[in-house]
């Protein structure tokens, strides 16, 4: 070889070294700027006002997921890995739509017709089904199944394949000392979902809700209350003034606008004008399959009622307010011919995917960094704000766990060393609706679940105070507690360590898998889903110290030859209060659609695991009680105690399989 081709070969092979090495460290942003800098600046566009406060299907969601995907790409994570893109697409449903073809008549003897207009005497209710029926009509009280008060609707009267008319709320509600008086709240019989599961596991064609009498003369007394009271205010006023007071006019103007109050107060009691009815929209999205569902005016309710059983609402409900026994009874003569015109809409949604590959032999092993970074958009469903149409931003839930996770992502990839494993950062979508992202990744991982051998977590680590950081996961695995207990007094935390892998973040759907969890938390405060928690109440430092202590987690479990041991912690993590309810143990699948309630896994040890139900299996049947969803569950579970054993029917593989199930105490 002569020295031209001998100096060509050595350009080539000096070109081909320096491509390798700009291929790994050239990608990567130059780190600018402080952490906190950097922090403050990706949460400020994250919680700003015009990304809707990222709920699932805004325009402001997506672009919180571009936003991601480009810093994990400035980053130098490959954000190509999914078929050549960071987003791993998937739909769900987000709302309903009110098609035309609605209509709603009660057909009597002799062709006698009651018609009903819609908007005017009924509405569709989005959380019912869509199609027509027909029937006859069953008057259904309250639609109760109550064994704690010994009274039962449908005891005596099958209504299989007929339209029921129920009364909302509950019997004697004037009456503290009644069966269904709860001393601190609206009994759970008085839910719209449970009267709904208790119409379905009675085969109902439809139901005919109808305000119930109590609650309307309740609103009518205190307007009526109210209105007098304005009137007997500004008379007062009138009493002390002297008819040549200058204010002596607008106060006259003030007692004629509260006069009108009074009259309309009356006029509105009077003439039903406080039978309102459902909005559509009002209780949420049903499920196709579902049975359909409106509400009607009190109007043709007691229109029907005087014609087919000489009696009214108000006599209805007096006489089950005497005895608490059901009133239920065929409308002997009387059929519905109805159809209800729904249409569910369907929402793209995506995580984003950012991959930091590893090098050398355990190269092949992933380890998962994730935080969700949807909220609640503009409240409604998900807000502690009840009525607030108002911007709901999100910054510490969780757009704190998500800048973090972004820092994180610049921070180990602009390490000199490559990491010995794979790390893989993940934006979640649709926690707020149930650990729908996170679920959907488990379903079809990126890579494989057997070679994932630890996932870690951060949701609302925004609002560090003292230095109290609480950890859940740590007894996941062996490793984990003297691990994050070394690292985290190094740091100055004050910890909270908490064994357990189950909680209500995306790190259940892999411990559901039996990958080992961790979960960062600075706790919950009284912003938390509401319209107030914005970015300048955000603990940036505290961020930034949370992330740092993070990476190092991260960094360790990935530099440590053996992968960490997983262990089963049977308690479940929960901020929010369970309630009384028995415990049964099983973990749901929210990503899953179709019939009945559908699990990811049960806890270890659980009620669930020792009855044989598994991952995968969609419960259809508790008890007597059919089951649609994770709603109808929760009702049919209320209905038992601990010690009951319970028959559950479940899904499993196409066929349907029976267990039986022993509840255990509350937890």
């Amino acid at each position: 070889m002569d020295f031209r081709a001998q100096l060509n070969v050595a350009f080539v092979m000096l070109l081909f070294v320096t491509l390798a090495l700009f291929d790994r460290t050239s990608v990567a942003a130059e780190l600018t700027g402080t952490a906190e800098e950097r922090l403050t600046n990706d949460l400020k566009y994250l919680a700003d006002d015009k990304l809707e406060g990222r709920g699932v299907g805004t325009d402001g969601l997506n672009l919180a997921a571009d936003f991601i995907k480009e810093q994990f790409k400035l980053a130098g994570l490959n954000v190509t890995a999914l078929e050549g893109d960071a987003f791993q697409k998937f739909t769900m449903v987000t709302g309903t739509n009110l098609l035309e073809n609605n209509s709603l008549k009660f057909v009597g003897p002799e062709d006698k017709t009651i018609e009903l207009k819609l908007e005017e005497d009924y509405n569709v209710c989005s959380f019912g089904g869509s199609g027509k029926f027909s029937g006859e009509i069953v008057f259904g009280g309250y639609a109760i199944n109550a064994k704690d008060a010994a009274y039962k609707d449908f005891g005596d009267v099958d209504v299989k394949g007929k339209i029921v008319i129920v009364m909302r709320r509950t019997p004697q509600q004037a009456n503290h000392k009644s069966a269904f008086a709860t001393g601190h709240g609206v009994s759970r019989h008085a839910s719209i979902n449970a009267k709904v599961s208790v119409c379905s596991t009675a085969s109902a064609a439809a139901i005919l809700f109808v305000n119930d009498p109590h609650s309307i003369d309740s609103a009518a007394e205190k307007a009526v209350d109210s209105a007098n009271n304005a009137v007997v205010k500004v008379a007062r006023e009138l009493a002390k003034l002297e008819p040549t007071d200058e204010v002596f006019a607008d106060t006259r103007k003030k007692m004629n606008a509260a006069l009108e109050r009074v009259n309309s107060a009356h006029g509105d009691a009077h003439t039903g004008g406080f039978d309102t009815l459902m909005k559509f929209g009002y209780a949420g999205n049903g499920k196709d399959g579902a049975i359909p569902v409106v509400h009607i005016s009190q109007a043709k309710c007691n229109e029907l009622l005087k014609l087919a059983m000489d009696k009214s609402l108000a006599d209805l409900e007096a006489e089950i307010d005497t005895d608490l026994k059901p009133r239920t009874q065929v409308l002997k003569g009387w059929t519905v011919a109805g159809e209800t015109g729904l249409e569910r809409v369907r929402t793209e949604v995506k995580n984003v995917i950012g991959v930091l590959e590893g090098e050398g032999p355990l190269a092949d092993e992933t380890i998962v960094v994730g935080a969700h970074y949807d909220h609640v958009g503009m409240g409604g469903d998900g807000s502690l704000a009840p009525g607030v149409i108002e911007v709901h931003n999100g910054a510490d839930d969780n757009g704190s766990g998500t800048v973090a996770l972004i820092e994180i992502a610049r921070q180990l990839a602009a390490r000199k060393e490559p990491l010995p494993r794979r790390v893989v950062f993940i934006a979640f979508t649709a926690e707020e609706k149930g650990l729908i992202g996170s679920a959907k990744y488990v379903e079809k991982p990126l890579f494989p679940l057997d070679k994932t051998i630890a996932m870690f977590n951060m949701d609302m680590v925004g609002r560090l105070r003292e230095s109290k950081l609480t950890v859940f996961g740590v007894g996941t695995s062996p490793m984990f507690k003297d691990d994050v207990t070394r690292l985290g007094e190094a740091a100055e935390f004050k910890l909270s360590l908490k064994p357990e892998g189950f909680g209500p973040s995306d790190q259940s759907s892999f411990y559901a898998k039996k990958i080992p969890v961790l979960h960062f938390f600075t706790n919950t405060h009284n912003d938390y889903h509401r319209p107030g928690d914005d970015w300048e109440k955000i603990n940036f430092k505290g961020i930034q110290r949370i992330a740092d202590l993070f990476r190092d987690v991260v960094i360790h479990t990935a530099e440590t030859q053996k992968r960490p041991e997983y262990l089963e912690v049977a308690a479940k993590a929960d901020i929010q209060r369970q309630g009384s309810r028995p415990y049964f143990g099983s973990i749901p699948d929210f990503s899953g659609e179709g019939e009945g309630y559908a699990i990811s896994g049960v806890s270890p040890k659980s009620p669930a695991a020792k009855g044989g139900l598994k991952g995968g299996d969609r419960i259809v049947q508790f008890g007597e009680s059919k089951v649609a969803d994770l709603s109808d569950f929760d009702l049919a579970l209320r209905n038992f105690s601990a010690g009951d054993e319970v028959d559950v029917t479940v899904l499993r593989d196409g066929q349907r399989v029976k267990l039986q199930v022993t509840l255990a105490k509350p937890r």
